[in-house]
């Protein structure tokens, strides 16, 4: 007979496959903005599933974590997330409504790696993050 922990489905990553988990995950593919761990609690709940804002916040980090999702941080330091591309890329985000467009940045690989060699650093990273108003908020 098998017990209810070998009944348990596992991600890529080796994290236990929960039921919030998975409802998590699929609000964040549905969307195609950054969202806070307020906005998925909110958002979940207002579709019927029960999951604690607490489980929220610590379902996000372990994705962050995982790089399952991609976290940024706005000027008053909130911390918001999308699930992303699994390669590198940067992020043009509207200030107003969220909407977030995946970019490559191939000059910016380019210089990092320039002015990492120049100080005698290697394997380097970065973040850029660029943010404006997009096309249907500017209007």
């Amino acid at each position: 007979m098998a017990t209810a922990a070998s009944k348990l489905a596992f991600t890529e990553t080796g994290r236990r496959g929960t039921r919030q988990r998975r409802v998590i995950r699929e609000y964040l593919e549905q969307s195609d903005t950054f969202v806070s761990a307020q906005q998925v609690h909110e958002a979940l709940a207002l579709s019927g599933e029960k999951v604690g804002l607490a489980t929220v916040y610590r379902t996000l980090q372990a994705m962050v974590n995982a790089a399952e999702v991609d976290l940024v941080r706005t000027n008053s330091g909130e911390a918001l997330y999308r699930k992303c591309g699994t390669r590198h890329h940067h992020h043009l985000t509207c200030r107003k409504c969220g909407l977030a467009v995946e970019l490559e940045g191939p000059s910016v690989e380019r210089w990092a790696q320039r002015v990492a060699a120049e100080n005698g650093f290697t394997d380097p990273s970065h973040v850029v993050e660029l943010f404006g108003i997009c096309a249907n908020c500017g209007t």
